[in-house]
């Protein structure tokens, strides 16, 4: 059977050599052409037909032929550009024929018949969820025609969907027919078997004596065999695979197996939907490092590197280790150059000799010239003003280059939270010649103003909240009409404001005002605040019966950061008054009916605060602060006795000290899982026994960590699997009641997304914890016990939101039910 390319071929020089002249004139003067005899032509006229998408010209040009172009007739040149037409997958026919002659010129037309288009399209025999899936990766497209080769294209990436899924024998069927309403139409059904998920029964190591099965199973992140765990997938992916197997070479390497080599693997049928995977291999020896050679190190002495480098003469021969402490790691022997300004060094790790199971490496250092940062470049604060951003960064023009102090800066960036913290990265651009480097910080901006809307139940009432918090306010440009979009922003201010109401009972408003660099040119924070609370029993003002409590108070805060011990400390002080106005007020129990109380303390809070680089999810680094609230000694000053004074005079001026310490600290595990240990200890004091302790700032213990409000100011302690207050003790009143309290807790966190839109990672706890009423009954080996587990998700415009759920191991004397299984729902960063 003749190829179609042939045929054309025949079929072209058939019509060369027999069309009729098609006038008189021409007819007369075209003689009998010969097959064994061609006559010499110009081609004084090309035209196309038989097609309705494509550009005319365009084919021509394709052919290879062109007008005034010398041709035999019969000869190669038509027979060429049949080909090249037939060539470009278009067309079902080709046909060239001789219109007419005259004299030495000749008309030709090219006959065309096109390849049907796509009309439409549908895919049968998958779930929609999967059509909608290979809709979007073959994506076809009605009006394009229909050849070979997107038949082939289609099926090759449908097929390799399914084998990616684990379904390695799909059948794939292309159905074509016309389409009545649509003229050289097709109507495509693409019909699909996916058949059975194959799953891996078996993966078995020929030649492993050192590491049992087990072991190299797991190493096998992806290609995994049948077992227990039903959230691991058991199915063949052949890219999987090849990626498990350079996991597996450098897994041997790692254990000091150098030689390993994977010799074979074959992937065999063991049932209709099962497959078993055998992967023989050759392990070597064992070689262990003899000898460390330092070679061009004349900034720091051999000792000084080996101690850096910390990986001893004798150890397994571990190459991924050795790379990773002379480069990669932050405290690598390059990290100690590139930190003093040697960016253009290089450490080299060589083997220099291999004697039995013994290997001696050579690490050739080339230590360059120091060099000096240019310029700073900071790009992709669209909302952000620059000043704002550069102010943080330890990185100046004129300094050495140094990798730390880079490290650091991103790290400002990111507790900034105006960006992005995974988009952080800044990129040296050196420049050799000069000795000099020029660093780009490319940042992302992230929006991070919160809206709150809430109900919780606080003091025996159901009490709504909303509030904003613009997190990058501008208070210079307030009174700019132009800047208000939707308010003035760009210099990283925080203006907050926050109503809570229960109608006419209770109602409370405050706004807080923060300025972290005061003055502009130092990171010294101011902060402001004013707030009112009324509590009523209903009644309006001015009618008979009213009762109510009235308080009023602020504070003004400012904090410094320090650079003793270190630049991650800092240091605040504060200063806070309240008054609460009394006005027979007998809704809810306090300390009397009638009568002001005020309190005024200062309070001094040290810092340090190395957590990050994300400031939502934190992987390394550390937070400590221990603060000292206090009032002053009214009493003491005064000389009174208070032993036995009424209330109204015993808390006209509340007066105490409060000492509280809080550490977090975070370890990196293994792909971003983290370790976060945590510890807190709080202890309310009094000046004066004749008054005891203040019922203001004390210890609430338990639960999750939130109340609608509270008269006292206390702090809240969230404390899983346990309800809300019951690890705290009570007065003889039944008034919670908590001088001393302590709090451990072990967490285990994973990301599942770090996207800044939406930040979710998941959790394991196990915490203990408890209050006391007097710091005689302190004992940390008696605190209430719970585990369980948890969500957090992190959206810009409401905050830290979370989910847990705790089981308390024990139960709460005097109430029943306390402990066991609980759900808490979280808003905001807890402890």
């Amino acid at each position: 059977m003749l190829k179609i390319r042939e045929l054309s071929f025949f079929i072209a020089v058939a019509a060369v050599l027999l069309a009729p002249a098609m006038n008189s004139n021409a007819q007369e003067r075209l003689e009998v052409v010969n097959y064994g005899d061609s006559r010499e032509y110009v081609l004084a006229g090309i035209t196309v037909s038989g097609v309705q998408f494509l550009d005319a010209n365009a084919l021509i040009g394709l052919s290879g032929l062109r007008t005034g172009q010398r041709v035999e007739i019969p000869g190669h040149a038509f027979t060429d550009a049949v080909k090249r037409l037939m060539g470009q997958g278009l067309f079902a026919d080709v046909r060239i024929t001789l219109e007419r002659t005259e004299g030495q010129n000749a008309y030709i037309n090219i006959e065309l018949t096109e390849r049907p288009r796509l009309s439409q399209f549908n895919i049968t025999g998958v779930r929609r969820g999967e059509i909608q899936d290979i809709t979007d990766a073959i994506n076809l497209v009605t009006g394009t025609q229909i050849t070979s080769h997107m038949i082939n294209s289609t099926e090759n990436i449908i097929e390799n969907y399914f084998i990616d899924k684990g379904f390695l024998h799909p059948e794939i069927l292309f159905l074509q027919r016309d389409d009545p309403d649509n003229p050289n139409g097709i109507i495509l059904t693409i019909d699909i078997d996916k058949g059975e998920r194959v799953r891996i029964s078996e993966i078995n190591f020929i030649g492993a004596e050192e590491f049992s099965q087990r072991r190299l199973r797991r190493v096998m992140k992806d290609t995994r065999q049948r077992d227990w765990n039903i959230f691991k997938a058991s199915r063949f992916v052949e890219k999987s695979f090849r990626e498990d197997k350079r996991r597996l070479a450098e897994f041997y390497n790692e254990n000091g197996f150098r030689d390993f080599e994977i010799i074979s693997d074959s992937l065999y049928i063991v049932s209709e939907d099962r497959v078993a995977l055998d992967i023989k291999v050759d392990e070597g020896k064992r070689y262990y490092l003899r000898d460390i050679e330092w070679i061009g190190n004349s900034k720091y002495s051999t000792e000084d590197l080996e101690e850096v480098f910390g990986i001893e003469r004798g150890a397994v021969y571990n190459p991924t280790l050795i790379e990773s402490r002379l480069r990669h790691d932050e405290d690598a022997v390059g990290s100690l150059y590139l930190d003093n300004g040697y960016l253009f060094s290089n450490v080299t790790p060589v083997e220099s000799r291999i004697d039995g199971d013994s290997i001696d490496i050579q690490v050739r250092i080339y230590e360059g010239d120091q060099a000096y940062l240019n310029n700073i470049i900071i790009s992709g604060n669209s909302r952000t003003n620059e000043h704002v951003a550069r102010r943080e960064l330890y990185t100046l023009p004129g300094d050495l280059f140094s990798k730390e102090r880079i490290i650091r800066s991103a790290r400002q960036l990111a507790v900034l939270g105006h960006f992005d913290p995974e988009q952080i990265n800044p990129q040296p651009i050196p420049n050799p010649a000069a000795g000099t480097v020029d660093l780009h910080y490319e940042l992302e901006e992230q929006a991070n103003d919160q809206f709150e809307i809430s109900g919780g139940w606080g003091a025996g009432m159901l009490v709504g909240t909303v509030g904003v918090r613009f997190n990058n306010f501008a208070m210079r440009e307030f009174f700019n009409p132009s800047a208000w979009r939707p308010y003035p922003s760009g210099d990283g201010q925080s203006l907050s404001i926050r109503a809570q109401s229960n109608g006419r009972i209770y109602q409370s408003y405050s706004i807080s005002f923060m300025e972290p660099w005061l003055g502009g040119t130092k990171p010294n924070t101011l902060t402001t605040s004013i707030y009112r609370s009324i509590m009523t029993n209903g009644q309006r003002r001015g009618e008979d019966n009213r009762q109510s409590m009235i308080i009023d108070g602020g504070s003004v805060g400012f904090g410094k950061r320090l650079v003793w011990p270190d630049d991650f400390f800092s240091v605040n002080l504060e200063a806070s008054y309240q008054r609460y106005s009394l006005n027979n007020y007998e809704v809810f129990r306090f300390l009397f009916k009638n009568g002001v109380s005020n309190m005024f303390s200062l309070t001094t809070r040290l810092t340090r605060h190395s957590a990050g680089p994300n400031p939502i999810y934190p992987t390394r680094g550390s937070t400590f602060s221990l603060s000292l609230q206090a009032t002053p000694p009214y009493s003491l000053i005064s000389g009174k006795d208070f032993s036995d004074v009424p209330d109204t005079e015993r808390y006209r001026w509340i007066e105490f000290y409060k000492w509280v310490a809080k550490g977090d600290y975070y370890y990196s595990l293994v792909d971003r899982l983290v370790l976060s240990p945590r510890f807190a200890f709080g202890y309310l004091g009094h000046y004066n026994n004749d008054i005891g302790p203040s019922p203001f700032e004390n210890f609430y213990v338990g639960g999750d960590g939130m109340t609608g409000y509270s008269f006292y100011g206390r702090d809240v302690i969230a404390l899983r699997g346990y309800e809300n207050g019951s690890l705290t003790p009570t007065t003889p009143d039944g008034i919670p009641q908590g001088n001393v309290y302590s709090k451990l807790t072990l967490e285990l966190r994973y990301p599942i997304t770090l996207n800044p839109q939406a930040s979710v990672y998941g959790l394991m706890f196990l915490e203990a914890g408890k209050a006391w009423n007097d710091l005689g009954d302190f004992n940390p080996f008696r605190m209430n016990r719970s585990a369980g587990i948890g969500l957090r998700a992190n959206l810009p415009m409401f905050g830290l939101l979370g989910l847990d759920w705790g089981y308390g191991f024990d139960p709460v004397p005097g109430r029943p039910g306390a402990n066991g299984g609980h759900f808490h729902f979280v808003m905001g960063q807890q402890f």
